[in-house]
């Protein structure tokens, strides 16, 4: 045997030696998983509905794990900066993402420079889910979305349409809706919901789309009507309220949600464990409650379920902004 021949031997024989090593003690790491503290980041600042929800599935994962589950804020940059520091962490299930779907589905598209891809991500599980009501000034001559439609082409680019800012989740309703009814709607940005709210009301902009519980209490106060819901189904806190896909506009929806999601190279052992006990928590029904009055939809899914809205909704959202040509401000 030539030296060579021996040095390449005494090479393949080492490194399958660690190899062998490396094997039952990954499987060591995932058999034990978890063994220490677990944090749970949110993109957002404490107190909205998305904290709100994180902190009720971690306790129930504190319980469930016998590990405490952390709830950590980190807001900035309209959520990258925490999603970009779970991009970065470690991928041994020990700090997980939990956010709102734009962050994900929507920012990809409008951020050319964005430091992460949902590529980067292991989608866990869907956690939830929330939609708007499309509301108008009073005073218009319209008492639905078929009739809106029509006045909107009779009357192009006179309707308007507020927005919390470019590339929010209304600004985007407001897009779609232009785009599969055939009407022009000029956009109005705001700096927040609450402006564009009180413009619509004052008669100064046409209409918005935004949350139930923003809506529904101007609208019992008669100072908005609502004309439809961007959900496939009615929302239960307004069923008189009828859907935009069933009101001329088919196939129209606008559904945002909530998932869990871990960094990529996670082992789909621990992805796969997580998961199940995050759709077994979210059947309770002291859970979704605590969000239902505000419109939200509590609901627990697999993996590969959360991954196909990923993938159905980025391909929506990224074909709307570039075609509505949508920049951030």
């Amino acid at each position: 045997m030539t030296p060579l021949t021996f040095r390449k031997i005494r090479r393949f024989l080492c490194v399958s030696s660690l190899a062998a090593l490396a094997l039952p003690f990954a499987h060591a790491q995932t058999d034990t998983y978890p063994n220490r503290v677990i944090r749970l980041v949110v993109p957002y600042a404490s107190g909205g509905p998305t904290d709100q929800l994180a902190r009720s599935l971690g306790q129930r994962m504190q319980e469930s794990l016998g590990q405490p589950v952390i709830i950590e804020n980190k807001p900035g940059a309209g959520s990258i900066l925490g999603v970009d520091y779970v991009a970065k962490s470690p991928a041994d299930g020990y700090t997980l993402l939990f956010t709102a779907s734009a962050a994900l589905v929507v920012n990809p598209s409008l951020n050319t420079k964005l430091p992460y891809q949902a590529k980067d991500f292991a989608p866990v599980s869907s956690a939830g889910s929330y939609t708007m009501f499309l509301a108008v000034n009073p005073k218009l001559p319209f008492n639905s979305v078929g009739e809106l439609i029509t006045y909107a082409k009779r009357n192009p680019g006179k309707l308007s349409f507020g927005s919390a800012g470019n590339g929010t989740s209304n600004h985007l309703a407001g897009e779609l809706l232009k785009k599969m009814a055939g009407i022009d709607l000029m956009h109005v940005p705001y700096k927040g919901n609450a402006a564009a709210m009180t413009d619509v009301m004052g008669g100064n902009i046409s209409m918005m789309f935004d949350l139930p519980a923003t809506t529904l209490p101007h609208a019992r106060a008669g100072n908005i009507k609502l004309l439809g819901t961007t959900g496939l189904d009615k929302n239960p806190l307004a069923p008189q309220v009828p859907t935009i896909a069933s009101s001329g506009v088919p196939g129209y929806d606008v559904t945002s949600w909530f998932g869990v999601l871990a960094p990529a190279k996670t082992p789909p052992e621990i992805v796969q464990k997580l998961s199940k006990l995050i759709v077994t928590i979210l059947k309770d029904p002291a859970i979704s409650a605590k969000l239902a009055g505000q419109g939200y939809e509590v609901f627990g899914s697999m993996p590969k379920k959360l991954a196909d809205m990923m993938a159905a909704d980025t391909k929506l959202w990224a074909e709307l902004i570039r075609e509505a040509n949508i920049k951030l401000e």
